[in-house]
């Protein structure tokens, strides 16, 4: 038999879904990928710690900073946060994706300025360059 302490530091897949936000397929999804733990049934019904709200919280952050779930698996696992190292090189490499990203945004930024530009001054004679320049690039 549960105690008063436990049972309310305890709770239904439907409540531990609604006091972290997310949905109950979101919990069962995580479960499958092994992200969270599945409890033991007691009777109909299966309760869980209220403390996987925050690990809930944390993965969907990690999402949000662009994590994959295997990072996330990875980074709780480390989730102790004494391997520094290990954490900084999974980090550090998302950094770098991010980066990356960003540089390719930055260029496709700079190449559809110009191609507006040159839209906006070309003379009425002539077609917008945009067009052209598009239908160039998809050979």
């Amino acid at each position: 038999m549960q105690s008063t302490a436990t049972s309310n530091a305890s709770l239904t897949i439907g409540k531990l879904a609604k006091a972290a936000g997310v949905g109950v397929e979101t919990i069962r999804y995580y479960q499958q990928r092994q992200l969270l733990p599945v409890p033991e049934s007691s009777g109909a019904y299966r309760y869980y710690p209220a403390a996987l709200g925050q690990r809930i919280r944390f993965i969907k952050r990690a999402q949000e900073l662009g994590f994959s779930l295997d990072e996330v698996a990875e980074l709780l696992s480390l989730e102790d946060g004494l391997d520094r190292l290990s954490i900084r090189q999974i980090a550090g490499k998302r950094l770098d994706e991010i980066q990356a990203r960003l540089a390719d945004l930055a260029r496709m930024q700079q190449a559809l300025s110009h191609l507006i530009d040159s839209c906006e001054h070309t003379g009425k004679e002539q077609p917008c360059p945009i067009i052209a320049t598009l239908a160039a690039g998809s050979h």
